[in-house]
């Protein structure tokens, strides 16, 4: 089971492809503030909502400072066809090895319909921009996130 970061801890370092396989860092984004977001799979329900949300409000945080960043273990491919198919402006990462879903704390057990599993666990964690962590939601609804972030970072 991953350990859940906190406010003030350092941002895990991360490198991973996006949906047209190019190498993008958590490392590029130094200096401006991310928002970095795991979820469990592209092309879903919720999942499809929540990257909607995020890139219907991208202008909004982007003028308040902020990058967004979505992870989740599928691969490159399908995330191209998640970001074609909806018209996604996100910026998409590919974790098939889950090793920084693991870092971030996103992924390990979770309830799913009353049962115990193991698998994804919808997270959002704000970096700041000196790569310390502000904000780290944990079990976060798909449906009404972003706006709770927003009004959260006071945008």
């Amino acid at each position: 089971m991953s350990e859940r970061l906190q406010p003030g801890d350092t941002a895990p370092a991360f490198t991973l492809p996006d949906a047209d396989g190019n190498e993008v860092s958590l490392a590029d984004h130094a200096g401006r503030k991310v928002i970095v977001y795991f979820y469990p799979a592209a092309l879903t329900p919720g999942c499809t909502k929540q990257a909607c949300d995020f890139t219907d409000n991208l202008e909004l945080l982007a003028d308040a400072g902020y990058d967004v960043i979505g992870i989740s273990p599928d691969k490159p491919e399908k995330l191209a066809k998640f970001r074609d198919k909806e018209s996604l402006k996100v910026t998409l990462l590919a974790d098939p090895d889950k090793k920084v879903l693991e870092a971030y704390g996103a992924f390990g057990e979770k309830k799913l319909y009353g049962k115990t599993v193991v698998g994804v666990i919808r997270s959002t964690v704000v970096v700041g921009a000196d790569g310390t962590v502000e904000h780290a939601l944990y079990n976060v609804k798909a449906t009404g996130h972003v706006a709770k972030i927003i009004r959260d970072l006071g945008i």
